[in-house]
């Protein structure tokens, strides 16, 4: 059978190599979503902040906002962080850009958390994420509470203090007062509890000073013991002019007093006793808007007017103007009959009803100069709400192994462009000597199998040397004498001890043509023919030994590739050290580590592609010895069958 040309699987094999090799380094390189931001930490996880139509449905515009992150033990490994939380770090969804952040509260023994993240720009209608990092006992506490509120904030109370006055978390410096009394359990961790009759002062900061016509945002989370006519919550006032937040027998309202004239929101449904409601105020331009829990709630046609003095949170201002006993005592049922139409209508109008202290929980107040779009008021109303799990979702922990991704994808990092070179050589000698051995060992397998299936055949089914020279002829009989099916025969026709027969077979034949019906070989036709089946073993050898030498230049090759590019690696280490003048380990670990990656890498390569070549040698030298017998039993039989003289003349005669 003709030889089978090696051109076809070369280049089969090095296509195959530089596909693997790019699907390794494409595999290898990290891309955006995969990349670890800091592999001194071992634990991440996603955090959706949802503000599609399946979360928290927010259609308005957001802007950069903070965003309240819960933690319990269902979606935080406490043991695994420090114990103050120090090691928590948050990054964007590029997994990049760190994000600032500040703890309100953390507790490792009872298991929850509160951290306020500075989101800078939520998509609306989206899903947007951001990366939650823990899990380095080294880290250093990295929290900036003011960096997580822009400069827009300027005054943020947690009141999470105990006996002092609450301190603004802002950059601004705002703390009251005043201190208040604690009200544990509230929305966000702890929270304030006014009883009616103490308030909380806040500062006459310029930071906080109101331009007329200017622009303000005011929200609070509040909890109502019960309902009292006209309660305020938070009211400032200078001379004749004010502002007033309250709620009305369970009703909120905002009260703009303007040179006197005062005007105040019109009526809606009061809300309930003892659950937490988000209340928010937002003036722009001629329009007051007043919402509850992220929805508008009612809307004032009214301008802020110039205040620069001192606020108070849970009873009206000193010197607040007394809107009922502006009219005189005559008028006043008139006036009080008018009071209800004009109130609907947002117009001036006179208040009799006094101003009491509000009685209930607060938390988390925040005023800001500016007025924000309502999609950031209801994102506020549901991510620090119970509805929190609308907004923000939590995925698994994804962890770096402590080796791989921590203190290897350090070393890799460091590697120099000429170690990237002997690496990337020595990828492609190891994808060559893997598809070798594993091309070598399907071929003996079939060589194998054929062997077995040619001698099986050779020995059973042909009593008479000649019947099998007979049989053997393809040309007369395609299914060796119909004793073996298309399957087998193809595994014959590919064994090396089916070629060497058939070899002979033909070396046979050609000597009986013409030779007048005289089937007899004599000794030197024989040893003709052992000498053109060595010359047919000498092939199938060659057959089984191809490729190997790959096998063996990787053994060889590979050790001695990986440590010049260590040699080279090195020097280059001590030469950057040499030129810097830092010697310190710090310097000199990654380099040295980095270097011998490609002696790693050499006997990457070398150590698999020995096992494999003492498997394959010999698995081939058992096959080469089952066709060196295989020769020396077919000469016996070619010998016993056709080496003989006719009989004599008288001796025929005589028989």
């Amino acid at each position: 059978m003709p030889a089978l040309s090696c051109r076809p699987l070369r280049g089969w094999i090095v296509n195959s190599a530089m596909l693997l090799v790019v699907a390794a380094l494409a595999a290898l390189w990290p891309g955006p979503a995969a990349a670890w931001w800091n592999d001194q930490w071992s634990l991440r996880k996603k955090i959706t902040i949802d503000t599609g139509p399946s979360g928290a449905a927010i259609s308005d515009p957001i802007g950069a906002t903070p965003v309240l992150v819960r933690l319990h033990v269902g979606n935080f490994r406490f043991a695994t962080a420090k114990d103050d939380g120090g090691d928590i770090r948050f990054i964007a969804a590029d997994d990049k850009t760190p994000l600032k952040h500040h703890v309100e509260k953390y507790d490792s023994l009872l298991g929850e958390a509160l951290v306020w993240v500075s989101v800078p720009d939520l998509k609306v209608g989206a899903k947007n994420e951001i990366w939650l990092y823990y899990g380095n006992p080294k880290a250093p506490t990295a929290v900036d509470a003011k960096g997580t509120y822009d400069p827009d904030t300027v005054l943020v109370y947690h009141f999470a203090e105990r006996g002092t006055p609450p301190q603004d978390t802002t950059a601004w410096a705002n703390g009251a007062q005043s201190a208040v009394s604690a009200a544990e359990g509230a929305i966000i961790g702890q929270g304030a509890r006014l009883d009616g009759q103490t308030a909380v002062t806040l500062p006459g900061s310029p930071s906080l000073v109101v331009a007329e016509g200017g622009e303000l945002t005011w929200s609070v989370w509040l909890k109502m013991t019960a309902p009292q006519p006209r309660a305020v919550l938070f009211s400032r006032s200078e001379g004749a002019n004010g502002v007033t937040i309250g709620l009305d027998n369970g009703v909120p309202f905002v009260e703009v007093t303007n040179a006197g004239s005062t005007q105040r929101s019109g009526d809606g449904a009061p809300i309930a006793v003892g659950a937490w409601r988000h209340l928010a105020v937002v003036a722009r331009a001629n329009q007051i808007t007043l919402y509850l829990d992220g929805a508008a709630f009612s809307t004032l046609a009214a301008t802020l007017p110039t205040m620069t003095g001192t606020a108070q949170l849970g009873s009206a201002a000193a010197g607040a103007p007394a809107a009922d006993s502006a009219q005189p005592a005559a008028s006043a049922p008139a006036d009080a009959a008018a009071a209800p139409a004009a109130s609907d209508a947002g117009s001036a109008a006179a208040v009799t009803t006094s101003a009491v202290s509000f009685a209930g929980d607060i938390d988390e107040l925040q005023i800001a100069k500016v007025a924000r779009p309502a999609g950031f008021i209801k994102l506020a109303a549901i991510g620090q709400g119970p509805e929190q799990a609308k907004l923000v979702s939590f995925s698994v922990d994804e962890e770096t192994a402590s080796w791989f991704s921590g203190y290897f994808a350090v070393i890799l990092r460091s590697v120099t462009i000429d170690g990237w070179v002997v690496i990337g050589l020595l990828a492609i000698m190891a994808v060559i000597s893997w598809v070798v051995m594993f091309d070598r060992a399907s071929y003996l397998n079939r060589v194998e199998r054929g062997n077995r299936a040619f001698l099986k055949h050779f020995r059973e089914t042909a009593t008479d040397f000649a019947t099998l020279l007979q049989l053997d002829r393809a040309e007369t009989d395609a299914s060796f004498g119909g004793k073996v099916g298309t399957k087998q025969r193809k595994r014959i026709l590919a064994a090396p001890l089916y070629r060497l027969f058939n070899l002979g077979a033909q070396e046979i034949r050609r000597r009986f043509h013409g030779n007048g019906g005289h089937h007899t070989l004599s000794p030197q036709a024989i040893e003709s023919i052992r000498a053109v089946l060595d010359s047919g073993f000498v092939q199938e050898t060659q057959r089984l030994n191809r490729l190997m030498v790959m096998l063996t230049i990787a053994i060889s090759g590979g050790p001695f590739l990986g440590l010049l590019g260590t040699v080279v690696g090195v020097m280059i280490t001590f030469a950057a050290i040499a030129a810097s003048g830092d010697v310190n380990v710090n310097a000199i670990a990654p380099g040295i580590a980095a270097a011998l990656v490609a002696t790693v890498a050499g006997l990457g390569v070398a150590i698999p592609s020995l096992f494999g070549y003492n498997y394959l040698i010999t698995r081939i030298k058992d096959t080469t010895s089952e066709m060196q017998v295989f020769v020396d039993e077919l000469i016996t039989r070619i010998a016993e069958a056709y080496d003989r003289q006719p009989a004599p003349p008288a001796a025929q005669a005589a028989e």
